[in-house]
This record gives C-alpha cells, structure tokens and sequence, in this order.
C-alpha cells in the first residue's frame, strides 16, 4: 500500500475535525479511497469520512485494507505538514508510516491497534428538508447562538431557515432566507423544528475548512446530518442525535 497527497490540506483538516470528536477509529482504505464511520464515546454524534483516491496524486493498493489508529496521534504528525509537502502513507509491519517530503523527508510511524469497537453502520434516515447554504452563515449562526445557550433550535419553513437560541434572559434569532446561495428543498409546508447541542454544532462547523457550501437536513426532533461536500476530494458528515425536551 502506497497512498500519496500532494494536497496534504484535506487529510490534514479533516482529522484534525473528525479528532475532536472521536479518539480512535477504523480506516478502511478500498479501491475508491479512505473512508471512516465512527460515533463519539457518547453515542451522540457519528461522523462518516471519505477520502476520494481521485485526492490521491499516487494511490496503490493490493487488497481491501482495515486498520484502527489514534486521531490525535495522527493528528499531531499531520500538523507537521507543510501546504506544499508530499504526504505519503505506507503499511509498515503493524504500524502506519507516514512520510512528509519537500525540501527534507521527515517520516514517522504510528502503532495500528486494536479496536474491540464493532463496525459502524450508517442509519437509515429519511429528511423531508434539506438546506443548501454557505459554511460561512451556519458557521457564523451557530457562533451567535454559542452567546445565548448551550442548545440551539433549527427551524425550517419553505423560504426560510432559522436558528433560534434561548437563555434565561437573552435570546438570538438568525433568519437565513431563501437566495441564490441558499437553497431550501421542502416537502410540505408545515414548519420543521428540532434542537440540537451547541457544543457539538460548534465542533462539526470546522467541516468549512473543507468546503464553502454546506448541507443541513433534520426532521421534527429527529437526528440532524451536515455534510460538507469538497468535489473529487474529500466528504464529510455528521449525524447529531436531538435534544428532545418535554413540556
């Protein structure tokens, strides 16, 4: 196995991202690229990574390959990374050696473990909206929300999008309406509310480092998926379970 980026940067953001969330995880590197499925050690988020071999300027492979590793682990050597350096992973024995090469080559090794974790699946989820927007606005509406509470609620309407906070005392409401940048796909017109957690919007809103437009979809109390999509590169998303408060 021999996989080489010369765009170090979507590996490099998007373990650095994923890191904030889980630990450890399996990678399993196939014809079509790296892909991971993980959930965070609370079971309430789930992240589903891939890493496109067409990101690749060199990626050969004998067989279909799974291996677990330590995210902060890698992480921290991805750090080390230059923008123009050539990042090249290689299987050595039972670790993972990871070369940065420009003007010096720098190469470490990092132990596979074992992960007693069972393989994730991806749920099977059905959204009647689905919002089309910059990374930027959620991004920015998530951060206004952080001011107010520690839970945000998303709400869909045919031409508009809202991010609703409330505290004790104060609230924050972030209307993002229909445009040429925001697209809303809705069937129905009822009105589509849920809420979610603040601390974990806030850690998946670092996906716009991979990509300007992002993808929100969520269903009355039901779970939320965000995917930020880099084409040819690089896709990845979170499914974060609501907050589901009684009356």
């Amino acid at each position: 196995m021999k996989l080489s980026l010369a765009e170090p940067k979507y590996l490099k953001e998007s373990v650095s991202i994923i890191s904030e969330l889980v630990n450890e995880a399996r990678l399993k590197i196939g014809n079509d690229g790296i892909q991971m499925i993980a959930m965070d050690p609370a079971n309430v988020a789930m992240v589903i990574f891939k890493l496109l071999s067409s990101s690749f300027s060199e990626y050969t492979i004998d067989k279909e390959t799974n291996l677990a590793i330590n995210l902060n682990n890698l992480k921290q050597i991805l750090r080390r990374a230059k923008p123009n350096d050539m990042v090249t992973l290689e299987l050595d024995d039972s670790k993972l050696k990871v070369q940065l090469r420009s003007d010096s080559v720098r190469t470490f090794s990092l132990p596979i473990i074992d992960l007693e974790e069972k393989d994730q699946k991806i749920p099977e989820l059905t959204f009647p909206l689905s919002i089309e927007t910059t990374s930027s606005a959620l991004g920015e509406a998530i951060e206004d929300a952080d001011i107010v509470s520690e839970s945000v609620s998303f709400i869909g309407e045919p031409k508009r999008f809202v991010v609703l906070a409330e505290g004790d005392l104060t609230s924050a409401n972030i209307e993002i309406k229909s445009s040429d940048e925001t697209k809303i796909s809705m069937e129905g017109k009822e009105r589509i509310k849920a809420k979610y957690s603040v601390e974990y919007l806030k850690k998946m809103m670092q996906g716009s480092k991979l990509a300007e437009k992002v993808t929100i979809q969520f269903n009355h109390d039901y779970p939320l998926k965000i995917s930020y999509n880099a084409i040819d590169r690089v896709l990845l998303s979170f499914i974060l379970a609501p907050r589901v408060e009684n009356d």
